[in-house]
């Protein structure tokens, strides 16, 4: 733990308004109950982050923020999660708008087969966003740049988005995020597949998107949680076991289960 790099924390983020308020929440996939009476807020214009054992339940979790749990036929959700004081889960909602408010990155970089102008432009172009082909480059340039890209891409934006290295594809797919302009970013273990270099740009680009969005991402390792994350939530056994701020989590744990989780004696 002492090679363990807190992230900044030049805010408090106590003081931030909440993002997301979700309350008893519970998800099963069957007979299988894989999410257990999760109650806990996320805040605006921070990095929260995921952590706890393989099959504890954070990226279940996770994929309810966006409703991408309502492709899986078997899956079923109770509770209540609230974006902007909103239920999502209200048949109002249209989960495609949703998914345009609360974005997503994969584990696996899954850019197109499209150039790399249309994988940023697709969100733009299905959502209206753009009436005509400048407002159209204003978004794809703007997505670009936010995801750190637009200077190694910008004289070959007609070539496809898979012939980018990894890191690039995933900065891309991050840019195809961000370009519908999303209140909440979520990335599902976006660095898993990445070398050390890669996935230190994708960390600082982390850092700088949370002025914009509240941003929640799933990691394995305690190590980039520490990094990247002002708060961090500990899942056990599909049970949210402890939820604060990250250097509390990782230095005053209050339930032994997360201090044996941060000591490496389970997991």
């Amino acid at each position: 733990m002492n090679d363990m790099r807190l992230a900044e924390r030049t805010v408090d983020t106590d003081a931030k308004a909440i993002k997301f308020q979700c309350r008893d929440v519970q998800v099963w996939y069957g007979e299988k109950h894989a999410i257990k009476d999760v109650n806990v807020d996320l805040l605006d214009k921070t990095v929260t982050a995921f952590i706890g054992p393989s099959g504890c339940g954070k990226s279940t979790f996770l994929r309810c923020l966006n409703r991408m749990n309502d492709t899986i036929p078997v899956a079923r959700i109770a509770g209540r999660m609230l974006l902007d004081g909103e239920d999502i889960y209200d048949r109002r909602v249209d989960p495609v708008q949703l998914r345009a408010q609360v974005g997503m990155v994969f584990q696996k970089p899954n850019p197109f087969p499209k150039s790399i102008y249309d994988n940023v432009a697709y969100g733009a172009r299905i959502h209206g966003l753009a009436r005509s082909k400048a407002d159209l480059d204003g978004i794809v340039e703007k997505a670009l740049r936010g995801a750190a890209l637009w200077d190694e891409v910008k004289d070959r934006l007609g070539e496809t988005g898979t012939g980018l290295s990894g890191g690039q594809q995933q900065r891309l797919c991050i840019a195809r995020a961000v370009a519908t302009s999303p209140e909440v970013l979520l990335m599902d273990e976006p660095c898993s597949a990445l070398d050390p270099i890669a996935t230190a740009q994708v960390e600082e680009l982390i850092d700088e998107l949370r002025s914009h969005f509240s941003v929640v991402i799933v990691t394995h390792s305690m190590q980039q949680a520490a990094r990247v994350s002002q708060k961090t939530a500990f899942f056990h056994l599909g049970n949210l076991v402890e939820y604060g701020n990250t250097d509390d989590i990782f230095t005053r744990p209050q339930d032994p289960r997360t201090e044996s989780y941060i000591s490496g004696r389970i997991g």
